[in-house]
């Protein structure tokens, strides 16, 4: 499946035409010359790369943390992968303690509003007065 439009590119990665496009002027993905008059051709090595950035996305990276992993080859690209891995990951743990935060201040105005007998809402007036 070699020399593929874009079009075909973009079928065989699951990705749209315009995914491409931005990747590409992200430089993400290199764009291929053009013959003359003729149409851009991407390979099987296209497809792989696309592929490779939308499992880091999945993963949790963002595009420039994936341009970084494109960049990272020979000796020592483990340890520079790892090193990488490892910043993501501590940023993970700090948005679930983040949302653990999150999820037992929702717990204390659901159990407010549900103590709440009378036309006051105190979730809504604790919501009104929090500066944070």
């Amino acid at each position: 499946m070699s020399a593929m439009t874009i079009g075909r590119l973009a079928k065989a990665a699951d990705v749209h035409i315009e995914t491409i496009r931005y990747y590409q002027r992200r430089g993400l993905l290199p764009e291929p010359e053009r013959p003359q008059r003729g149409v851009r051709r991407y390979g099987e090595a296209d497809v792989s790369r696309l592929r490779f950035i939308r499992r880091a996305q999945a993963a949790g990276f963002r595009l420039d943390e994936i341009a970084s992993l494109l960049q990272i080859e020979g000796r020592g690209a483990c340890e520079q992968t790892r090193l990488l891995t490892e910043q993501k990951l501590s940023e993970v743990r700090q948005r679930i303690e983040d949302l653990r935060l999150l999820e037992t201040g929702l717990k204390q105005l659901v159990d407010e509003c549900q103590a709440s007998a009378g036309d006051a809402c105190p979730a809504l007036d604790r919501l009104a007065r929090t500066s944070r």
